[in-house]
């Protein structure tokens, strides 16, 4: 056996040992029958500048940008309206919190690859960003393979350890670098976006300890058996496409987090990107095209089967 592939089996092995020596057990299952009154819906400005309204509940099931089905929810975006106040979107933040554990969320569909767009999935904590900022679902505009990425207080920074996506930076502290935060680039173009929307979606999992906080995906073909029951198992899912450890103490740096889910658009980063971006062409910039052609939002819509948090036994 080659070197290369003895060292990446004890990497393995090490991190198998590291992440699961006790078995997960389920503490909040965010089924469709339950999914909406189990998060609050922020109304705020965003936070990120964006060219957006975040709407209230009775706004949105009024508006049809919520809807609950037998397999699944709809979390879309007003895509009728030329709005020159921003577009109508939904933020959604979790009532509960969580101080580590293993979040499994199951996508058929996301809003990503769309000139304008910029949504998320993640987690963060209070008196950000000291309590840590967990994105693990996040681009803008057409890109195709998705960012992960930690923002923390100081003195945090984390190198990937033996992971299939590339390494853009290793600083966490949020208040240098222009926030960029410690990231890694998944490898696969169909991670994120249309070509995420194409294959069915997938499931994105991340796991959260003392020692490290790493995240999978697999797209709708290739999910494990035991990623989408309730006994999940992450020593059987093979390496991880992020997996950040290193000089950070990181239950001194995350802590009490919140799960969101948004859409926003323009803003800090896809509408600074905007005069670089392919999507230039369309309009002089991010919120003129925003504003003015709603139709180009009707994909613009998480629709997500099924999202469960596990924690120790």
């Amino acid at each position: 056996m080659h070197s290369l592939s003895v060292f990446r089996l004890s990497v393995l092995f090490a991190f198998a040992v590291a992440c699961c020596h006790a078995r997960y057990a389920i503490r909040d299952d965010y089924n469709p029958s339950t999914f909406f009154s189990l998060f609050n819906f922020f109304t705020g400005p965003d936070p990120t500048h964006g060219f957006v309204q975040y709407v209230d509940e009775g706004t949105a099931r009024n508006n049809a940008l919520i809807q609950e089905h037998g397999d699944g929810i709809y979390m879309g975006v007003d895509h009728k309206t030329v709005s020159s106040a921003g577009r109508a979107s939904v933020r959604l933040e979790s009532r509960n919190t969580y101080t580590r554990g293993l979040f499994i969320v199951d996508i058929a569909h996301m809003p990503g690859g769309i000139c304008g767009t910029w949504p998320a999935f993640w987690t963060f904590g209070p008196n950000w960003p000291h309590g840590g900022e967990i994105d693990i679902i996040e681009q803008v505009h057409t890109a195709s393979k998705n960012h992960m990425t930690l923002h923390s207080g100081d003195g945090c920074t984390m190198s990937g350890g033996t992971q299939f996506g590339r390494e853009l930076s290793t600083e966490c502290f949020a208040l240098v670098n222009g926030n960029q935060g410690c990231g890694v680039s998944h490898h696969r173009s169909d991670s994120y976006g249309a070509g995420f929307n194409r294959g069915g979606g997938g499931v994105y999992a991340m796991e959260w300890t003392s020692d490290h906080i790493a995240v999978w995906f697999w797209p709708r073909s290739v999910i494990p058996d035991n990623v989408l029951g309730f006994d999940p198992n992450p020593s059987t899912w093979g390496e991880p496409v992020a997996w950040f450890r290193g000089a950070c103490d990181i239950n001194a740096n995350f802590q009490q987090h919140r799960i969101v889910f948004d859409t926003t658009f323009c803003g800090d980063w896809a509408g600074n990107v905007w005069p670089s971006s392919e999507c230039s062409a369309k309009a002089p910039s991010c919120t003129e095209f925003v504003a003015n052609n709603p139709s180009a939002f009707a994909e613009a819509f998480w629709a997500i089967k099924s999202l469960r948090v596990f924690q120790r036994d």
